[in-house]
């Protein structure tokens, strides 16, 4: 569960901010979609072959 401290005088708009940031770090929507339906299992390996060819193409990149 996310939650936050909001200080005496902060802003609602800054502690929304602190707020959705926690919330995306935290991967609860992510988990939520990827939950809501079911993928087959030839999908998820496709997903996750493209997931690794883009991580080693931005890795080639940093080091170029």
């Amino acid at each position: 569960m996310v939650g936050i401290i909001i200080g005496d005088n902060e802003p609602i708009d800054r502690a929304i901010r602190r707020f959705k940031k926690k919330y995306e770090r935290s991967g609860i929507l992510k988990e939520f979609k990827k939950r809501t339906f079911y993928t087959k299992p030839s999908v998820k390996k496709r997903m996750k072959k493209a997931k690794a060819i883009r991580r080693s193409q931005r890795t080639f990149e940093e080091k170029m």
